[in-house]
């Protein structure tokens, strides 16, 4: 075959191959998106599974018919969103030809058996609801019956009491003296039927001493009451049963949603460190056809001298171009990867956008030149990689951190150091170093080292600015975002503590571009 058809066979097969290589590169992205959609369901999955626990709780405690009803609805509620998205997470969809070297997670086998546990669970906690709250309603009934005629036997023990004392006969106020304390206990103490025919007796040896209508009526009213307070006394019983059976329950699910969670984690881990490998050895391919293109050509093919210059200047525009996409991909990888550790705890990829230009115009005003300001800006995005390895229950935690959590919370900066750290490339070097210093402070108060002033290398100082300005105009799942004033106030208040002093003053000296840089990336 002629040289030179081998040279565009070879051209061909290269663009191909790129084309392939970009092609891969973009389901694998999307998978990446797919299964974060995953975990944010199954995380709301356990979220309602835990506010149905307490609903059952919260029922049992209940004494108005009114919020009773209300507690149903809500719980109802949670039932309706609970089953929609478990049939989501549970459908027998097909798998495409990635699911076979990428699971989703929601497929994996320990996932599904525990999501499949946890839907078993739900079942048994929906059933001891509804008998719950037939008990409690039909408890709250006998209650009101309770208090609307234990008022008339009082009366008429206190009309009987009274008559009862004009006679002066120690028989009878000895009968009647054994009724006051047999009601108390078949009312309040021990509400049981033994009390109850003991009490009823009691009022018959009365009637044969003494009789009259208001002993009849006391008897009988004695008996309508005795009948709820009896009834009362077996529901109470009934609901003990069934409420040990729930904590029974509320224990094995704090159990099972534990294992979820960490379920979750470890394959979130793994398939953000097996896509990253993934896109970066794609990308290497593609470097390595380049190069061996180039070797081919210009070992085989001979040319005239402007039949040389005119291939080279054709080559180096192809080996550009290709240099370009190369970047631009690499770029949307950092990127990527860094909305990951966002997206964890409910952030926006318009938060690594904005981090990264503030990042790059205090490099530019801080005597950085452009290419090392432009190589933060491709950097800060990965600042809170480490977030990857953080639980669900901490990350979106919307009060505040106990001290054991705020002590795991702390790792994710050393966290994502050490997932970047073994890179010989300029780049992910430069995000090794923001991811660990950009919690640290100018005071040496940060974490994690304590390092102070000039020992945080300036894309530690710079990232740590720009993160908190963002954030604190930011709505976050534990705060509304603060007005400009008061973070203005807050920056000149923590100048020479919390952040570098030179950098505060160009913060506030180039305000107006800062603030635009904020109006163009705008959250949705």
């Amino acid at each position: 075959m002629n040289i030179k058809k081998v040279v565009k066979l070879n051209f061909l097969i290269i663009i191909i191959l790129i084309l392939s290589i970009f092609l891969v590169n973009s389901i694998v992205l999307e998978k990446l998106k797919e299964n974060q959609i995953s975990k944010k369901e199954i995380s709301k999955l356990v979220f309602m599974q835990e506010n149905m626990n307490f609903l059952v709780k919260d029922i049992i405690d209940t004494q108005n018919l009114k919020e009773l009803q209300e507690i149903k609805d809500e719980f109802l509620t949670y039932e309706i969103k609970f089953e929609k998205i478990k049939e989501l997470l549970l459908v027998k969809d097909k798998d495409d030809f990635l699911d076979f070297l990428i699971k989703d997670i929601h497929k994996h086998p320990k996932v599904l058996k525990h999501l499949l546990l946890l839907s078993k669970s739900e079942k048994n906690i929906e059933e001891n609801f509804e008998k719950i709250f037939e008990i409690q309603k039909r408890k709250i009934e006998l209650n009101s019956l309770f208090l609307q005629a234990y008022p008339k036997e009082s009366i008429l023990r206190k009309q009987i009491e009274k008559q009862i004392l004009q006679t002066k006969d120690f028989t009878i106020l000895k009968d009647f003296s054994d009724i006051k304390y047999y009601s108390k206990e078949v009312f309040f103490q021990h509400k049981e039927k033994a009390h109850l025919e003991l009490l009823l007796k009691k009022i018959y040896s009365l009637e044969k001493k003494y009789s009259n209508k208001e002993i009849k009526e006391y008897r009988n009213i004695v008996k309508i009451i005795s009948t709820y307070v009896l009834e009362l006394k077996k529901l109470e019983n009934q609901e003990k049963l069934l409420q040990d059976n729930i904590t029974k329950i509320v224990k094995e699910n704090k159990n099972l949603n534990f294992k979820i969670e960490h379920e979750i984690e470890k394959l979130s881990s793994d398939f953000s460190k097996k896509s990253y490998s993934f896109i970066i050895t794609l990308l290497l391919l593609t470097i390595v056809l380049i190069i061996y293109l180039s070797f081919k050509v210009n070992r085989n093919v001979s040319f005239t001298f402007d039949e040389i210059e005119q291939k080279v200047q054709e080559g180096l525009k192809t080996i550009k171009k290709l240099n370009k996409e190369i970047e631009d991909t690499q770029k949307e990888v950092v990127f990527t990867m860094g909305a990951i550790g966002e997206s964890r705890s409910k952030e926006t990829g318009n938060h690594v956008k904005r981090v990264a230009e503030y990042s790059k115009l205090l490099a530019l005003y801080s005597g950085l030149s452009l290419k090392e300001a432009e190589l933060l800006k491709q950097a800060s995005p990965m600042h809170d990689i480490g977030k990857v390895a953080i639980p669900d229950s901490i990350l979106n935690k919307p009060g505040r951190f106990d001290e054991e959590e705020r002590q795991i919370m702390n790792t994710h900066a050393k966290l994502g150091y050490d997932m970047l750290k073994h890179s010989n490339r300029p780049l992910l070097k430069a995000a090794a170093i923001v991811s660990l210093q950009h919690h640290e402070k100018w005071d040496g108060t940060g974490y994690p080292k304590g390092l102070k002033e000039d020992q945080i290398h300036i894309y530690g100082r710079i990232t740590a600015l720009a993160d908190v300005f963002d954030a604190l105009g930011s709505n976050r799942c534990y705060k509304k975002a603060w007005e400009d004033e008061k973070i203005f106030k807050l920056f000149k208040e923590e100048k020479g503590k919390h952040f570098d002093p030179k950098l505060v003053d160009i913060f506030f000296e180039h305000l107006e571009e800062f603030l635009k840089i904020r109006d163009s990336f705008q959250d949705n």
